[in-house]
């Protein structure tokens, strides 16, 4: 191609945009500017940082976000591509250009219609929408899901304002005034929302998986929704929301459910720092600690867990029912499992009588305050007392006596098989069901698997941070920095720190990810370590009691981490020198 380029070489121009990661946007530019000097051609980079005006190029490349800028390039012949694309492969880019740029004009005329699509989504105007975005644990996934949302936002050149709920509540909550205004409303979450202030609106449901993976289909759709208010709008709402199933509810429960589990688990590590039975002399500060974590927030554990799964599936009728039906589980020794079962009993029996049971229009102001709470509480609570509590509660012994009597094997295996969960996914439904199921043995005083998942959670981004550090030549600069930021979030127990490295060059990674944590949880396991906490990170090591061997927690940290590092150092000396250089 160069030689033939030689007498005559094309003039391109490459445009350059990448919102959501500026310095990827720089990676790309680079690597087509190396590429273009190797092959001979005369190549313009348009950047946001460097942009270009009135070049007369042959051919245009439109790189990563640079495809809703097409209609600007009108007339000339365009080709697209991807950020990750220019970064790994430019060569092909460049070529493909080059060769667009030398054939006659009107085979190409047709070429730039379908990269002008975004300008036809302007065509009714702009628009306004609001958000919402929420996960389990309300920490990543929820700030990521909106920063796609607002990024797919911009490309379509509509206005969006997205209200996170996260771990500490809602941030850059929506007004009365915004709701009014908005042309549709978009919540991507993975817990239970609450939509009654969106009535009469467009609404779309969906996960914040969806929203990180397709935001501007989110958006189209929820432009194209039916009004919440109607028969059929009514149908679609219920269908949205049952579709992401028995995970978004379950997870909802958990996410409520976490901070008691942290505050109880913590306050009774702090009880026992002062003696294993010191809280047995009334009156004493380790007698009060137990009290505020046992008998307080850890019995509010599994009703607080029900309840909001119920309100996952029914909204606020679902509350009373699922509290009724929690503690009724708690108090007949059905613990989580009972919870959960108690929570999509209350939950469904009280929605089934929100839609289902007919009522005078004159009487429906009783039926949210009076009739539903009470027939859905009778049903659940007579349910668990005599058909679903004493079976559940034997199935729960059995798993907890399973759990204490392992041998040294089968603990390693569990170990091995809860750690390799948390680093498939790193965030998404296979970590969290992982991490659902350590909690909730939390109050069954089975602390083991909690200490395996917890730190196994950790190693992924550790891991990253370790590899950009040994292997310093296989990874840009901004990766290097990016490695900085993962060593924190891995510390505080964020395995999503690891996930930008995953997106970019999965096949190398996530083995690696995956590997070290199972070789983390299954020594954990070893060790026979217990942890008290479903969440804190590295940090909960300090306080007393909290873990138990924390000498043995850090090293399978520690060997897990170095796992993971060594992987990704071997598997990316095969990487192509446009992803690591």
């Amino acid at each position: 191609m160069s030689s033939d380029a030689g007498a005559a070489a094309p003039r391109l121009l490459a445009v350059i945009r990448h919102a959501a990661s500026p310095p990827h946007a720089a990676m790309a530019a680079e690597a087509l500017r190396e590429a273009a000097e190797r092959a001979g051609l005369d190549l313009a980079l348009d950047t946001v940082e460097q942009p270009v005006r009135g070049r007369d190029a042959d051919a245009v490349l439109l790189v990563g976000d640079a495809t809703a800028e097409a209609a600007r390039h009108a007339g000339r012949p365009l080709i697209a591509t991807t950020i990750v694309e220019a970064i790994r492969r430019p060569e092909p880019a460049l070529r493909a250009a080059a060769s667009l740029a030398l054939l006659p004009r009107p085979a190409v005329a047709a070429a730039p219609a379908p990269l002008a699509a975004p300008a036809a989504v302007e065509e009714g105007g702009s628009k306004t929408l609001v958000a919402i975005t929420a996960c389990p644990t309300g920490i990543a996934h929820t700030f990521m899901a909106a920063a796609a949302l607002e990024k797919a936002a911009h490309q379509l050149g509509y206005a969006i304002k997205v209200e996170t709920q996260g771990s500490v509540g809602a941030k850059n909550a929506l007004t009365a005034e915004e709701i009014d205004a908005a042309d549709a409303v978009v919540i991507a979450a993975d817990t239970g929302v609450d939509r009654s202030r969106f009535a009469g609106k467009r609404i779309l449901l969906a996960g914040t998986n969806d929203a990180l993976k397709d935001g501007k289909g989110l958006i189209t759709r929820a432009l194209a929704a039916e009004v919440q208010g109607g028969a059929r709008a009514a149908a679609g709402a219920a269908g949205a929301a049952q579709a992401p199933g028995v995970y978004k509810h379950l997870m909802t429960g958990v996410s409520y459910m976490i901070p008691l589990v942290t505050a109880g688990g913590l306050c009774i590590a702090l009880s026992f720092a002062f003696g294993i039975e010191a809280f047995k002399e009334p009156g004493t500060l380790p007698a009060a600690l137990f009290q505020i974590g046992a008998q307080s927030a850890l019995a509010l554990m599994v009703p607080v867990l029900a309840a909001f799964i119920a309100f996952s599936i029914a909204d606020r009728p679902g509350l009373a029912p699922g509290f009724v039906g929690g503690a009724l589980a708690g108090a007949v020794g059905a613990g989580f499992l009972g919870g959960i079962a108690a929570g999509f009993l209350a939950g469904y029996v009280a929605r089934f009588l929100r839609d289902r049971l007919p009522f005078p229009d004159s009487l429906e102001g009783l039926k949210p305050v009076l009739v539903i709470p009470l027939l859905a509480s009778l049903v659940t609570g007579l349910l668990m007392i005599y058909v679903l509590g004493a079976p559940i509660a034997a199935a729960l012994a059995w798993l907890t006596e399973f759990l204490r009597g392992m041998g040294s094997t089968n603990a390693v295996i569990l170990g091995v098989l809860l750690g390799a969960m948390m680093a498939a996914d790193m965030g998404g439904p296979v970590n969290k069901a992982a991490y659902a199921f350590g909690v909730g043995l939390l109050g069954s005083e089975t602390y083991a698997p909690m200490a395996a998942i917890m730190a196994a959670g950790m190693t992924p981004p550790l891991g990253i941070a370790l590899a950009t550090v040994i292997a310093r030549s296989r990874f840009s600069q901004e990766e290097r920095d990016a490695g900085k930021a993962a060593a924190i979030l891995g510390a505080a127990f964020i395995t999503e720190g690891a996930i930008p490295f995953a997106a970019k060059d999965p096949l190398r990674v996530i083995p690696s990810l995956i590997a070290g944590s199972a070789v983390t949880g299954g020594l954990v396991m070893l060790f026979g370590c217990t942890l008290r906490a479903p969440h804190g990170g590295i940090f909960v090591v300090g306080i007393p009691g909290a873990v138990g061997n924390p000498l043995g927690y850090l090293l399978a940290i520690l060997a897990g981490t170095l796992v993971t590092a060594a992987a990704v150092a071997v598997l990316k000396r095969s990487a192509p020198a446009a992803v690591t250089a």
